[in-house]
């Protein structure tokens, strides 16, 4: 008989061969190139749909980073669409770095330069280049990297502001969307960039990198993090002041893991030791704040006049099971463990679209899906789920996790 492990493996297993399935069905534009900007909860493409960066990086990745873990050419055409769509459409020959949004056709339609955008690319391209060994996407990854690093880092204060002009020119409005609040930097922003420096590194261990990973490490343990909450603030001001009285779940817990990776990525003990600590101070205030047991993870809670929304989107239930997962594998405490498997079956249960495929895009407490969000769009992509279903087969399938042998001496992480 299987353990509830093995089980959990196997769904996840087949659970990942179905959106990549999906998004091989119905990604594809026929009509203009690349991928379509959007289809419905029906699956019916939306008409003149504009075509988001966003999306467009998160799809090259899913498919190259699923190359990786499959090791064969299954997806190798929809990742070379994707990567030269991104270098004929989203590219910014004259000033550098890649545009927000195309029209349905292609043409440019939003040329601001998002910080979070630039770092998107940066992550597909290396994750791509891992799997083609396509040069042009080596160098053009390198080229965004320092791009970054001298056009959107704060020199004098740290960290990397939000947004720009076209010219990359200061602009008054730097929000990512409309919810965002219109602050000079963000948690969202930073664990992105970070993310990307980490897959770079692969590809490109400079002492250059690995500098701004551990810079980047050192904000979040410094500034973003807020002792009293347990949780990461997510909006600051130029001096880092918190701007935020919001935890969003799901960042919180897709944070710990990734800053893990990061720590993990350049050798560094010491930082490992950090997050490793961090990780399940974080899952515990999330398991025990944020989590419903039989009903998911909470969308976010605004302590400030006490709200909670308690919508459940899809990539923040995707993300807690990596970090419970993670936080066990650390900690050794069993209701970590639990929480990933009760997460699981409330995903069987109310966010995959058994009907129609892939994952619905929000769920309300009702378990009923917001019909009005689309399966495809400007924010919905392949990227959390199927990593969640990668990462997990691959920590089951490594048996013996290597974070649990950890040194908290070592750390930098001072919570009293």
């Amino acid at each position: 008989m299987k353990t509830s492990t093995e089980i959990l493996h196997d769904e996840l297993a087949q659970e990942l061969k179905n959106i990549l399935n999906y998004w091989a069905k119905y990604a594809v534009d026929d009509a203009f190139g690349g991928f379509v900007g959007a289809r419905n909860y029906q699956n019916k493409c939306v008409e003149n749909a504009p075509k988001g960066i966003i999306l467009n990086t998160r799809i090259l990745w899913a498919f190259a980073a699923a190359g990786n873990f499959y090791q064969d050419e299954r997806y190798i055409f929809y990742c070379e669409r994707a990567f030269y769509y991104l270098l004929n459409q989203f590219k910014d020959s004259k000033h550098g770095g890649v545009y927000w949004e195309l029209d349905a056709q292609g043409n440019a339609l939003n040329k601001r330069k998002q910080t979070y955008a630039q770092a998107f690319a940066v992550y597909a391209l290396s994750e791509y280049y891992l799997y083609s060994g396509n040069e042009r996407a080596k160098q053009w990854a390198i080229e965004l990297y320092n791009q970054i690093e001298h056009r959107t880092k704060d020199t004098q204060n740290g960290g990397y502001l939000e947004a720009f002009a076209e010219d990359w020119s200061v602009i008054e409005d730097v929000r990512l969307s409309e919810k965002d609040q219109n602050d000079p930097k963000s948690m969202n922003t930073h664990l992105h960039v970070l993310e990307a420096y980490t897959t770079l590194y692969k590809i490109y261990p400079t002492h250059e990198v690995r500098a701004s990973i551990e810079d980047l490490l050192d904000i979040f343990y410094t500034k973003i993090f807020n002792k009293t909450r347990l949780s990461f603030d997510l909006f600051f001001d130029m001096n880092w002041q918190p701007n935020s009285q919001v935890t969003s779940y799901g960042h919180d817990i897709e944070a710990i893991w990734l800053l893990i990776e990061a720590a993990k990525m350049i050798q560094n003990e010491s930082w490992v030791s950090t997050a490793n600590k961090c990780a399940v101070i974080i899952a515990s205030q999330v398991v025990n704040e944020g989590y419903v047991k039989g009903f998911g993870l909470l969308n976010e809670r605004n302590h400030l006049i006490k709200t909670v929304d308690d919508d459940r989107h899809w990539w923040p239930q995707a993300e807690a099971m990596v970090g419970f997962y993670y936080a066990y594998q650390i900690s050794g405490e069993n209701h970590f463990l639990e929480a990933v498997f009760d997460l699981w079956e409330q995903i069987k249960k109310v966010v995959i679209d058994p009907e129609k495929g892939e994952w619905f895009f929000r769920v309300k407490n009702d378990d009923k899906p917001v019909l009005e969000e689309d399966k495809i769009g400007f924010w919905k992509c392949p990227y959390h789920n199927s990593r969640m279903c990668m990462t997990i087969i691959s920590m089951i399938n490594e048996k013996v996790f290597v974070l649990r042998n950890n040194n908290n001496n070592k750390s930098k992480l001072n919570i009293s």
